[in-house]
């Protein structure tokens, strides 16, 4: 079999078996709306799914990494991408026209698996100015910023313990810590939007937000209809929902504070590296 075939079929059947895990639902919405003023902003769809998939918001070719002052770390592995080829034929008139022949496989590698000189959108993470921002770095986790055209406003990566913002909102912020705190003290997040994770975090975030004296009663409304949401794809009503997972709250919140979060046999606690 043709090896350009080959590695095009077995990026295609990734894609595929992540369809087991979940993780494509959060995947289509952020290659709906990419990092603008990346490559992969000009990627199609389905390339910049694969990216995400991957586990990276932003991935290039190793001379776009160089253009921008950043080399590719020795022993990483290229995430592929499917990239058209064309071919040239000649017309009848003695001009050319090119004619799609199928596509290839292209390797890309990782923002996580390069270093050199940061990016605009992590240079702009610099000038964060939020409460508990210490206490991140304090458990091993970067926040950076995005751009604001994104229609997400925040994201947690567990996998690299990272935060994402395109908001400076406090409330936002907290709703990804919180993500983190139990991805770290609790139980490995699960793939995708759960709902006792995304009540969880948003819970969380409105109490930190009153425990620091912020007073975020113009998203209270949102809130709600938030916990409502997921409550309801749970089968239960937001306070019953509220309920089931208030202690999971508790430790949460304990931990971020720094207090010390005890083990239960429910709720094993799992570190990540």
């Amino acid at each position: 079999m043709n090896v350009r075939v080959t590695k095009v079929q077995k990026v295609l059947h990734g894609i595929l078996e992540k369809f087991k895990t979940g993780d494509v639902p959060k995947a289509i919405a952020y290659a709906l709306f990419p990092i603008t003023e990346t490559p992969s902003d000009k990627w199609s769809f389905m390339n910049r799914m694969i990216m995400f998939l991957s586990g990276t918001i932003d991935a290039r070719g190793i001379r776009q990494w160089n253009k921008v002052g950043r080399y590719v770390k020795l022993g990483s592995k290229a995430i592929y991408i499917l990239v058209p080829y064309f071919a040239k034929k000649k017309r009848l008139d003695d001009g050319e026209i090119e004619t799609l022949r199928g596509f290839m496989a292209k390797p890309v590698f990782s923002v996580e698996d390069t270093e050199g000189e940061p990016l605009d959108y992590e240079k702009a993470a610099s000038s964060l100015e939020l409460p508990l921002l210490e206490r991140a770095e304090e458990l091993g986790i970067t926040v950076s910023t995005t751009s604001p055209q994104l229609k997400f406003f925040g994201a947690y990566r567990a996998a690299s313990k990272e935060i994402y913002l395109a908001t400076p909102e406090e409330v936002v912020f907290f709703h990804e810590l919180s993500h983190a705190a139990y991805d770290i003290c609790i139980s490995k997040l699960k793939p995708g939007q759960t709902w006792d994770q995304e009540i969880i975090a948003e819970l969380s975030a409105q109490a930190l937000c009153r425990l620091i004296g912020k007073k975020p009663n113009d998203t209270l409304g949102n809130s709600y209809r938030y916990i409502e949401r997921y409550a309801e794809k749970a089968g239960l009503k937001p306070l019953t929902a509220c309920l089931k997972v208030i202690d999971d709250v508790e430790r949460v919140l304990n931990f971020i504070l720094g207090k010390e979060v005890t083990k239960d046999v429910e709720h094993p606690v799992e570190r990540t590296s």
